[in-house]
């Protein structure tokens, strides 16, 4: 949420930001007497800022932030209590985070930042800049309880670009994220399937992307798709934890690396599918399991190029390449959940182990599902821009329990219980009159049989 200068505003406030947030040449001292605001002349900014991004810790107790600087000065993030925020002034209290970082492709400088040391259910102001250089506008973000049941919010492909008007797509954006979020006002993640813009070197396309204040206020979870992978700025834009470069390499110009974190009871993987080098992917999601799993009850990983999906994409040389060579360690590891992308349709899949179908008996569209050990389901979400959409395949697939595909845009919300994950999707645009927004596309429910319907 972004802070008026004058008057705190603890609740959070949906709205579309600018595509650029400007520091003004002149800083201005908001000083509330009378009713009324004095600007006050300081010292010159030097500053703009822009594309800030409020991206998810290596846990509850972390934020990572992430923006670009118009010019290369040192620089802070700066975060308060809101509580302790009076009229806009931040306290000695403070706490102000040194960032790092460097130019980007695009002629700009990025910095990173992380904030530690967060408590439960908290509401939190920050900004970055420096005093010399000025401050950006500010935000809010609050923190829930760290422990127990929790949402969060999963979205396909937006894409932004890919139409041919940027506009549109980014308006459809906006609206699914204005949707979601106050259908879920207590989400706790936003969660992108990857392709976040068209072309990864149009800076443009990025702060279209990143125009939502949403993006500023629930920690964003990015994932890299085909269409990030060809500039340095998907790593130069999003600040993801526990980020291992080697691991799905990188290149000279490109971006790569898989990361990790933890969010209550779920472990969450994150790969960069664009790098089929499996043998480094498999060794750092054995690595993680082994170090990290046993703190939690479900496993979730996430990866763009969806493997099971019903689209176009599903017989593609290198999808089928990434099938062949991924699932049997998915099922080996105990993950529970995969989410994916790239196709710009809705799947769900059967319960796969190894690949192959788990249970016999499972039945096409079934509400509630269980999984027994090596049991997983994969979810490819449409697109949630409406930027681009392709074509169900008409023969359909094995793997496939739900496809669906109405041209509509879609988010899905996933639910997460200590006994159950929900999967639902629903529609952010409307199908007719029968098939109004937040009708819902498909649901399921994930059960672990294994240990009585509940894994802990």
């Amino acid at each position: 949420m972004l802070i008026n200068e004058a008057t705190l505003v603890s609740a959070p406030v949906r709205r579309r930001a600018s595509a650029r947030i400007a520091a003004p040449l002149i800083a201005l001292a908001v000083v509330l007497s009378g009713g009324s605001i004095a600007a006050v002349s300081a010292a010159a900014a030097t500053s703009t800022y822009s594309d800030i991004v409020l991206g998810v810790g290596s846990d509850q107790a972390h934020r990572n932030i992430a923006w670009y600087s118009s010019v290369d000065t040192a620089q802070v993030a700066q975060f308060a209590r809101a509580s302790d925020v009076v009229n806009g002034a931040f306290p000695t209290s403070a706490v102000t985070v040194p960032a790092t970082g460097g130019p980007t492709t695009s002629g700009e400088f990025n910095r990173f930042a992380t904030f530690e040391g967060l408590k439960q259910n908290t509401t939190y102001v920050y900004r970055v800049g420096s005093e010399e250089g000025g401050w950006s506008a500010s935000y809010s973000f609050r923190t829930q309880k760290f422990n127990g049941d929790f949402d969060f919010l999963f979205f396909g492909d937006p894409q932004l670009g890919s139409s041919g008007n940027l506009a549109s797509d980014t308006a459809g954006w906006a609206d699914t994220l204005d949707v979601a979020t106050a259908t879920y006002p207590d989400a706790e993640l936003l969660f992108s399937a990857g392709d976040q813009v068209e072309k990864a070197t149009d800076e443009t396309q990025y702060a279209s992307f990143l125009s939502p204040d949403a993006l500023r206020e629930i920690p964003f979870v990015a994932t890299n798709g085909n269409h990030d992978v060809g500039s340095k700025a998907y790593e130069q834009h999003f600040n993801t934890p526990n980020t291992d470069r080697t691991a799905g390499p990188n290149t000279g110009t490109g971006s790569g690396g898989d990361y990790w974190f933890i969010h209550k009871d779920v472990l969450f993987m994150d790969i960069n599918s664009n790098s089929r080098d499996f043998a480094s992917h498999i060794d750092w999601m054995r690595k993680v399991v082994a170090e990290h799993g046993d703190k939690t009850k479900w496993q979730m990983l996430a990866f763009h190029h969806s493997i099971y999906s019903p689209g176009p994409h599903a017989t593609d040389a290198d999808v089928a390449d990434r099938r062949n060579n991924l699932p049997t360690a998915i099922s080996e590891l105990g993950i529970d959940l995969v989410l994916q992308g790239h196709d710009h349709s809705y799947a769900r899949s059967y319960l796969l182990n190894k690949g192959e179908k788990a249970n016999p008996a499972e039945e096409a569209g079934a509400d509630t599902v269980a999984a027994g050990p090596g049991g997983v389901l994969y979810v490819t979400s449409n697109s949630a821009s409406g930027s681009k959409y392709y074509n169900l395949q008409p023969q359909g697939f094995p793997w496939l329990s739900v496809s669906n595909q109405e041209y509509v845009r879609n988010y899905t919300a996933v639910e997460v219980t200590g006994k159950a994950i929900t999967v639902k999707t629903l529609r952010s645009e409307a199908n007719g009159t029968d098939k109004p927004v937040n009708s819902i596309v498909d649901q399921v429910t994930l059960l672990d049989k294994a240990r009585g319907n509940a894994k802990g």
